[in-house]
């Protein structure tokens, strides 16, 4: 394009405005004056973008049963944003992630004549796989995460690019843990144990009790552990609550977001089915996968489910090389076991790492630059 283009972006949670931003960076980089609008998060804002409103408004967990009383709320915002957007009608609309919210809003646009861009490939090779036909009505080109996605899309006839997984640049291949533990004022010699519940409402919700619990019988086996917390800012009120609730005030150590420095510092991770995982992973850090939702909610997606694995690094290594414990086996008992065993069998973690290694290297490329060059090659 001869001059710089309107970029209109939707980030739906945490994950996805870490991701927004990092795209916003390669748009800068290729045209200085983008500008860009939509929905998004603290990241993002910090690229200049223009949010009309925050991507918490989006960020719900499960099926029917949880979403209903937000559910109006979230078609009311959608259809605010369409309109709007037909009206201004931007060079491009690109969806980041949250397909539920973003693929209809997409197909509404693209039938009004404007291109769209869905960043991060639906996990239709997981679960969900006749959501590709929505994917192909409603996405000019999709920017994919992983490898072996584009080749998937072709066979529906559906344009992508593999662009790498941005956290890969942004997370160092051999983290400094004694760096981060200095940032966050915590002592070199002793272990350190991460909780992080998920960046939902919903999340903290149905996990940060157990998680917490599961921490008090850590500390029990191993009393000199640090035991630490990044919270979400939105959600920090909620987690101090449930702490205080469990009777582990004087144990646990709350920081406001930091996650990044918090995985970095830990031995060892309980943390929530997610892009966080995925993080971990990139960190080299031996983790405890767990999730609960609401049962009618468990029921459904494990009919849908088309893998044995649900976190990212089972899936992305095609092995259980890190526990899963979900729905009723996620209880304190078993997750304090499970970190444990972590912590008794370092060979074992050593080995871990070295996996994760070979998977971070798999997904290192230039995200920014292959993002906006696929943006570019669609706009012409």
């Amino acid at each position: 394009m001869a001059s710089a283009p309107r970029v209109a972006m939707v980030a739906g949670e945490t994950s996805g405005d870490l991701l927004a931003s990092l795209l916003l960076g390669g748009l800068k980089t290729r045209w200085p004056g983008v500008a860009s609008m939509g929905i998004g998060g603290m990241r993002m804002a910090q690229q200049g973008f223009d949010a009309w409103w925050d991507s918490e408004h989006l960020a719900v967990h499960g099926y029917s049963l949880e979403v209903v009383r937000r559910l109006a709320g979230i078609w009311r915002i959608r259809q605010q944003l369409r309109s709007r957007l037909l009206v201004q009608r931007p060079n491009v609309f690109i969806g980041i992630d949250a397909p539920d919210f973003n693929l209809g809003l997409e197909l509404g646009l693209r039938s009004a004549g404007i291109k769209t861009v869905h960043f991060v490939c639906p996990s239709i090779w997981a679960w969900r796989p006749e959501r590709v036909h929505k994917i192909r009505a409603a996405a000019d080109h999709v920017l994919c995460l992983f490898p072996f996605e584009p080749a998937l899309l072709a066979e529906h006839r559906i344009a992508a690019t593999y662009v790498g997984h941005p956290l890969a640049n942004v997370i160092p291949m051999q983290p400094d843990r004694a760096a981060a533990r200095e940032a966050l004022g915590l002592p070199l010699e002793v272990p350190v144990l991460a909780l992080l519940p998920g960046s939902r409402r919903s999340e903290v919700a149905y996990l940060a009790s157990v998680f917490i619990q599961a921490a008090a019988l850590v500390k029990q086996a191993r009393t000199a552990i640090k035991i630490v917390i990044p919270a979400v800012p939105a959600l920090r009120q909620q987690l101090e609550q449930l702490v205080q609730a469990c009777g582990m005030a004087e144990q646990l150590i709350i920081v406001t977001g930091r996650s990044h420095e918090v995985l970095a510092a830990c031995d060892v991770t309980l943390i929530a089915s997610g892009t966080a995982t995925l993080e971990a992973a990139l960190f080299k850090r031996p983790m405890v996968i767990a999730y609960r939702m609401h049962p009618w909610s468990w029921h459904l997606m494990r009919r849908k489910q088309l893998q044995p694995w649900v976190g990212l690094p089972n899936i992305l290594c095609e092995d259980f090389v890190v526990p899963e414990l979900l729905q009723d086996a996620a209880t304190p008992r078993t997750l304090a076991d499970a970190v444990l065993q972590w912590l008794d069998d370092p060979g074992r973690t050593r080995a871990l790492a070295q996996r994760f290694e070979t998977l971070h290297q798999s997904l290192q490329r230039d995200t920014a630059r292959l993002a906006a060059d696929a943006v570019g090659a669609l706009l012409g």
